[in-house]
């Protein structure tokens, strides 16, 4: 295959197991280069890239943007889950592309919302009939392997989502139950915080503590607990999902309250879609709203599920335009 020279971006979304990889034409991501790869089969990021250009015939690209699943500071991106360092000189080394940037991943799904097609956003709560302003702060919320969320504002210099590490701020209580819920998660993890209880790995620990409260023994994996809340054979796995969905809620109209998502919260990550046709049987929307004398007011937030899989992708092909664009 044959690409032209010096005129695609290549854009990687990096988690702790594999790494996808793409070109982008502008905002465009090019379907048919998106490649997946096992991180453990590689030293490094650069290894992964330098493989990914080979694979697309040599190509060489005129950008290259990233986004990984630990903290970015100062161009430099240390994984949480995976003993790789990735900073600006290695992308550019590994890329020879003149413009370079490194995304936390959940930045990249920020920098998505707004270029996402309709289709791929499923409704939950209901916003205002009123369309919001186009500078209106949106709200992302990653629930995956782990937790986060951040804004999204629109400025006048472009789209801007601030880093964050909102998962590891301490889980809120609401109940004497999930009171003995965040002792539950003490004993093994230390302070309760909110990645510990809204994470793929949360809901196995949720699984298990409701096991606990009844005397029955088991556990069961993420997937296990949503196959069995589709299938309706494991009570315990439906009260774990409906536990975790009401929490999600309590946190989502917290978040909200801070940032004001008038633009809407966005919610992404493979446990949000999973989740996606049970929120609101489960009572998302009751906890979110129920804010005591402002549950009135959090009718002006609207919330969706992104069901694109590639929403990192498409966000740092946005970021690097935009940056090559000024």
């Amino acid at each position: 295959m044959t690409h032209p020279a010096n005129t695609l971006s290549l854009v990687a979304d990096i988690g702790g197991t594999n790494t996808r990889c793409a070109l982008a034409n502008g905002r465009d991501i090019l379907p048919d280069t998106i490649r997946r790869y096992s991180n453990a089969k590689y030293s490094g990021l650069e290894a992964v890239l330098r493989t990914y250009l080979a694979d697309e015939g040599g190509v060489d690209p005129a950008a290259a943007c990233v986004a990984v699943a630990g903290p970015v500071r100062d161009g430099k991106a240390t994984m949480t889950n995976l003993d790789w360092t990735i900073d600006r000189e290695t992308l550019m080394r590994a890329t020879k592309a003149e413009t370079v940037a490194i995304l936390n991943d959940l930045q990249a799904q920020g920098h998505a919302i707004g270029d996402l097609d309709a289709a791929s956003l499923n409704p939950i709560i209901k916003g205002p009939d009123v369309a919001p302003s186009s500078n209106a702060v949106r709200l992302v919320v990653g629930v995956g392997t782990g937790f986060n969320a951040a804004p999204v504002f629109e400025t006048a210099a472009g789209r801007f989502v601030p880093p964050s590490e909102s998962g590891h701020a301490n889980l809120p209580i609401r109940t004497e139950q999930e009171l003995r819920l965040c002792q539950f998660v003490s004993t093994a993890h230390g302070f309760p915080a909110v990645e510990d209880v809204l994470s793929g790995r949360g809901l196995e620990r949720v699984y298990s503590f409701l096991g606990q409260e009844s005397g029955t023994v088991g556990q069961a994996t993420a997937q296990e607990i949503m196959a069995a809340c589709e299938h309706g054979d494991d009570a315990r796995a439906t009260d774990a999902a409906a536990m975790f969905a009401r929490i999600l809620g309590t946190v989502c109209g917290n978040l909200s309250l801070i940032q004001l998502p008038f633009g809407g919260v966005y919610l992404v990550g493979g446990v949000a879609r999973a989740l996606a046709p049970y929120l609101t049987q489960f009572g998302f929307a009751d906890a979110f709203r129920d804010k005591g004398r402002f549950a009135g007011f959090m009718s002006n937030f609207a919330v969706s599920v992104v069901e694109d899989d590639y929403a990192a992708l498409l966000g740092s092909a946005s970021h690097i335009e935009s940056l090559r664009s000024t």
